[in-house]
């Protein structure tokens, strides 16, 4: 009896250090660290573990965030996974026309997340895309060392180039794997007109003075999107914000004929896109 508790001891204390406050991972990850079930009954009997949904645990702590979900995809369930599009660029503080409180948060994946996610009682909505459709660019995969050791200089460079930055979060100054402003922008575009308006990208691009040329440029070249490419060349020019004119358009394949995306809207003859009519009204 003695020797079960001093192992059950030992191994609560190798879950507080494995397991950050507030993270979540799933049975699986328990399992894979030698937490069984019959284990993990005890620990949620005893306060020391709690469900946040079926097979999904976390130590007690404040209430569950989305960012707090997010980390731990990114970390210790090493999933390659980004908060992109709105919700990237309300983080930076460039979507001023979207309320504060994140109704959805955006999230571009190059692989399946779990089927557990849906299931946590979240006040937003995750929303989940595939990154390898509009880029062939993959999203930088995390580990849980990550939580408490920085990245290499050449490490966050690579990211920036892909389109990435990893931002401090929380009083712990966790990562949050983010997409920078020049690939948000392209991946709320590939939204329009279902889910994102023209209206919102307009006044996003009026605001966006100060977007790198050189990560712009590696992006465009690499996004396999038309429609997109098209749309931020359409909004670019609008504003010809400085850092357009270094943008090298020859290098970008903006494909061939027309795109519809407005019914009854007007076509611009430069991009061969329909948009709306009031975008050109005085």
């Amino acid at each position: 009896m003695y020797t079960c508790n001093v192992q059950r001891r030992k191994m609560l204390n190798q879950l507080q250090r494995e397991l950050p406050e507030g993270l979540v991972v799933d049975a699986a990850w328990l399992e894979r660290h030698g937490y069984y079930r019959s284990l993990r009954q005890t620990y949620v009997n005893h306060g020391w573990l709690e469900r946040a949904a079926r097979r999904v645990y976390r130590r007690p702590g404040p209430e569950l965030s989305w960012e707090q979900v997010v980390i731990s995809l990114q970390t210790l369930l090493e999933y390659p996974v980004a908060v992109g599009g709105r919700t990237a660029l309300e983080l930076g503080g460039l979507a001023h026309y979207v309320p504060r409180v994140h109704a959805e948060v955006h999230l571009h994946r190059d692989r399946a997340l779990p089927t557990w996610l849906p299931t946590l009682q979240l006040p937003q909505r995750l929303i989940d895309h595939r990154n390898t459709r509009l880029f062939d660019i993959a999203v930088p995969e995390l580990t849980s060392s990550d939580l408490s050791a920085p990245r290499t200089d050449g490490d966050v460079q690579a990211w920036a180039r892909g389109g990435f930055v990893a931002v401090s979060w929380g009083q712990w100054n966790w990562p949050l794997m983010v997409s920078t402003p020049e690939r948000a922008v392209l991946e709320l575009l590939d939204e329009l007109p279902a889910r994102e308006s023209f209206h919102q990208a307009d006044v996003l691009f009026e605001g966006m003075v100060a977007l790198s040329p050189r990560r712009v440029q590696h992006l465009l070249e690499r996004c396999k999107s038309v429609k997109v490419k098209r749309l931020f060349f359409f909004f670019a020019d609008r504003y010809s914000h400085a850092w357009l004119a270094r943008i090298d358009r020859a290098k970008v394949n903006l494909g061939s004929g027309k795109r519809a995306l407005v019914p009854g809207g007007r076509l611009d003859s430069t991009y061969n896109i329909t948009v709306p009519e009031d975008l050109y009204a005085v």
